[in-house]
C-alpha cells in the first residue's frame, strides 16, 4: 500500500510539474560539481517542497492568528511537523558548506543553492528545515568564530531548531548602509560589556523562540582604523534593558511571528567571553556573515521567480479567462512576457550558482564581485518575473488572491538588506575602473601595433566610408 502511494505520488509530481524531476534540471555547467548525493537529495527536496510544504503555506498562516500580540506570541504547529518531517527525510541544515564546515549536512555551496532555489517557493519551506535566515547566517558566525563554549551554549540549539536567533546591525538615526556609523555604544566595565542605545530591521526579534542576538556595536570609537572600532557581541534576548518596542512592516505585511524589530539597549550587561572572535573584529565577522546569506537570498528568490512564473503560465492558460474573445495566452504580448521571464531567471540561476562555485573553491573573499553580482541581479530579475505576473493576474495579482503581491514586497526588500543595490553596485563599478590606466594603455599599443603593420603592408591609412565628393567645379572666388 506505501508503495502504492509512493508510486502515485511521484507520478503525480510528474504530471503536475510537465518537466522532469529537479536533478535532471541543473544546469549544464554546474552539473561536474554536483554529486549523486546531492541529486538525489536534490529530488527529495523538490517532492516535500512541492507536496508538503507550499500546500502547508495558508494553513501557517492561519494558525499565526490575529492581532499584533497574539501573532508575535505565536508558534504554528504546522511548522514543528514539517520539521519532524524533514529530519526523517535527511533535509536538515543543508546550508553549511562541507568544506568550511563540519556542522552541516555536508554539501557544497552550489549544491544547497540548487536546493534553496526549490525551497524559496514556499513561505515555510526554510524554516522547516532549519535552513532559514536569519538563523542561517547567525549560525556561520558561530561556527566560523564563536569559542567552544559560544557553540556549545548557541550553536548547538540553533543546529538543532530548538531555539531562533536575531542579527541586530541597522540604526535607524544613521545611514546604516555604512556600517562605521553604528552608534550602539560598548563600553567595558571589568568582566563586562554595558551595551546603550537602539537598533531597527532587527528580523527575527518578534519570534517568541528568539533567544539570542548578535549585536554589532561601536566599542573602540576612538580607534584611529574606522574598521577596528566595531565588535559583534552575542547578546541573549532575556537580558535586562532590552525594550522590544514594535514590530516594523514590509509593504503592510508584518512578517509575523519573527518579523522585523525596533529595540534599545539601556545600559544592558553581558559577560566579556561573549564577544565573538575578540574586540575591534566586528567588520571582519559581518563580511564573513554577509556574503554567504546574500547568495542564500539569491538562491531563494530564484525559486520565487519560478513560482511566479508558474502562476503567470496557469493564468495564461485559465480558460475561464477569455479578453477579447482569446485566451491570455493567445496575445502575443503575453507569450513574450513568458519567454522573457524564462530567460532573466536561467539567467539569473547561472550568476547565482557561479557565485556559489567561487565560494566553494576558494571563499567568500575571493568571490566578492560575484557575490555582488547576484545580490544585484536577481532580486531585480525576481521582481520583473512578479510583475509580470501580476499584470496577467489583474485586480487579483494585487490582492491577498494570490501569493504574488506578497512576493512582490519580499523581492523588493531584496535590494535594500544587506548592504543596498548602491553599495554594491559602487564597489563594483570602483573595481572595475581600476583597469582604466592599464585599458588606455592596451589600446593606445593597439593603434600603434595596427600603423605598424599597415606600414608592412604598404596600406595606406584610410577610413573605409571616406568619400572625398566634391559637388560641382573649383568653387569661384
Amino acid at each position: 500500500m506505501a508503495q502504492a502511494k509512493n508510486d502515485a505520488s511521484e507520478k503525480l509530481m510528474v504530471s503536475a510539474n510537465a518537466q522532469p524531476p529537479a536533478s535532471e534540471r541543473i544546469p549544464i555547467i554546474a552539473r561536474p560539481f554536483v554529486s549523486d548525493r546531492a541529486r538525489k537529495t536534490l529530488d527529495i527536496v523538490e517532492k516535500f517542497v512541492e507536496e508538503e510544504c507550499i500546500p502547508a503555506d495558508p494553513i501557517y498562516v492561519q494558525q499565526i492568528g490575529e492581532g499584533t500580540a497574539n501573532r508575535f506570541s505565536s508558534h504554528p504547529q504546522i511548522i514543528e511537523d514539517l520539521k519532524k518531517r524533514a529530519r526523517e527525510l535527511g533535509l536538515w541544515n543543508m546550508f553549511l558548506p562541507k568544506n568550511h564546515f563540519k556542522e552541516g549536512a555536508g554539501f557544497s555551496n552550489l549544491e544547497y543553492g540548487l536546493m534553496a532555489e526549490i525551497l524559496g517557493k514556499s513561505r515555510v519551506a526554510s524554516e522547516a528545515t532549519n535552513c532559514a535566515a536569519p538563523d542561517t547566517g547567525n549560525m556561520e558566525v558561530l561556527a566560523k568564530y564563536g569559542t567552544e563554549a559560544q557553540k556549545r551554549e548557541w550553536l548547538a540549539p540553533l543546529l538543532e531548531g530548538k531555539i531562533r536567533s536575531a542579527f541586530l546591525m541597522t540604526e535607524p538615526q544613521v545611514a546604516s548602509s555604512d556600517a562605521t556609523n553604528i552608534e550602539l555604544q560598548m563600553r567595558q566595565e571589568g568582566d563586562e560589556w554595558v551595551l546603550n542605545g537602539q537598533k531597527w530591521w532587527s528580523s527575527g526579534a518578534g519570534d517568541p523562540r528568539c533567544q539570542i542576538y548578535i549585536v554589532m556595536g561601536k566599542s573602540d570609537p576612538s580607534n584611529p582604523a574606522p574598521y577596528r572600532q566595531q565588535s559583534v557581541v552575542l547578546v541573549p534576548a532575556s537580558t535586562p534593558g532590552i525594550t522590544l518596542h514594535r514590530m516594523l512592516s514590509v509593504f503592510g505585511y508584518d512578517d509575523a511571528p519573527h518579523g522585523h524589530g525596533h529595540i534599545t539597549f539601556t545600559n544592558v550587561r553581558v559577560p566579556a567571553a561573549n564577544v565573538v572572535l575578540g574586540p575591534g573584529r566586528g567588520f571582519e565577522i559581518i563580511q564573513g556573515r554577509l556574503g554567504p546569506g546574500r547568495i542564500h537570498h539569491a538562491m531563494r528568490s530564484i525559486g520565487a521567480a519560478e513560482k511566479a512564473l508558474e502562476w503567470m503560465v496557469a493564468r495564461l492558460n485559465d480558460p475561464a479567462k477569455r479578453p477579447f474573445g482569446k485566451q491570455l495566452a493567445e496575445h502575443g504580448v503575453m507569450l513574450e512576457r513568458v519567454a522573457r521571464s524564462r530567460m532573466d531567471i536561467d539567467a539569473g540561476r547561472l550568476v547565482v550558482l557561479n557565485a556559489a562555485l567561487k565560494i566553494d573553491s576558494q571563499d567568500a573573499k575571493a568571490a566578492l564581485r560575484e557575490i555582488a553580482q547576484a545580490k544585484v541581479f536577481v532580486p531585480r530579475v525576481l521582481l520583473e518575473v512578479v510583475d509580470r505576473a501580476i499584470q496577467a493576474h489583474g485586480g487579483a495579482g494585487v490582492s491577498q488572491e494570490t501569493p504574488l503581491a506578497n512576493m512582490w514586497a519580499q523581492g523588493r526588500t531584496m535590494r535594500i538588506v544587506d548592504g543596498p543595490d548602491e553599495v554594491h553596485l559602487l564597489q563594483m563599478g570602483r573595481n572595475e575602473n581600476r583597469r582604466a590606466d592599464a585599458l588606455r594603455r592596451k589600446l593606445a599599443w593597439q593603434k600603434e601595433e595596427a600603423a605598424r603593420v599597415a606600414e608592412r603592408y604598404g596600406v595606406k591609412k584610410r577610413d573605409p566610408l571616406q568619400l572625398d565628393r566634391v559637388s560641382g567645379g573649383k568653387a569661384k572666388l
